[in-house]
């Protein structure tokens, strides 16, 4: 069997491009994931790993929509492998039945890896010049629990647990602890 596996980073991104491709192309199979792709912990595909089988092809349009980094992608294709199941990416030309494939895999992985680590070089400088200029200050604190003071009142005299005090308001335990803190 051909199955397809489409990746898009969010809800709002639009998959219709690679299910066109997958369509084309006669799959049998097509499973898609509405998430990012910096690991592997990804529903469909993991739904996708399990339903393949010896002797089944997994086509892609791209390696960058498979996996972001080359230790995943090299783990994932080590997988089907060992399930006797072919993996093949149509942008790159990828076809790991034979050794160039292979190899080729190896290589553009790394690039894809670099790219992503520059998309996100980029995203940090970004937001360094933006605090520089005042135009970014982060996420704004979510607002206390009416609560929080008399929980924390009782907490700090020993009437109740940490954790009591944490379930009364509702806060995690960093968020908890940073709060009582400012």
């Amino acid at each position: 069997m051909k199955i397809g596996y489409i990746r898009v980073s969010t809800e709002e991104q639009n998959p219709a491009r690679q299910q066109t491709l997958l369509r084309e192309l006669n799959v049998d199979e097509i499973f898609l994931d509405k998430a990012s792709g910096k690991n592997t912990d990804r529903p469909e595909l993991q739904r996708m790993m399990q339903y393949v089988r010896r002797g089944d092809t997994v086509i892609v349009e791209s390696i960058s929509r498979f996996a972001r980094n080359t230790r995943d992608l090299l783990e994932l294709v080590e997988q089907l492998t060992a399930k006797e199941v072919e993996f093949v990416s149509k942008k790159e030309a990828i076809d790991t039945t034979t050794p160039t494939g292979k190899f080729m895999l190896t290589v553009f992985a790394a690039v894809a890896e670099l790219e992503r680590e520059y998309i996100l070089q980029r995203q940090r400088e970004g937001i360094a010049i933006a605090k520089q200029q005042g135009k970014y200050t982060g996420r704004k604190p979510l607002p206390l629990p009416d609560n929080f003071e008399a929980v924390v009142t009782r907490w700090r005299r020993g009437e109740i647990t940490a954790r009591e005090a944490m379930r009364k308001t509702g806060l995690k335990p960093n968020t908890f602890y940073r709060r009582v803190h400012e």
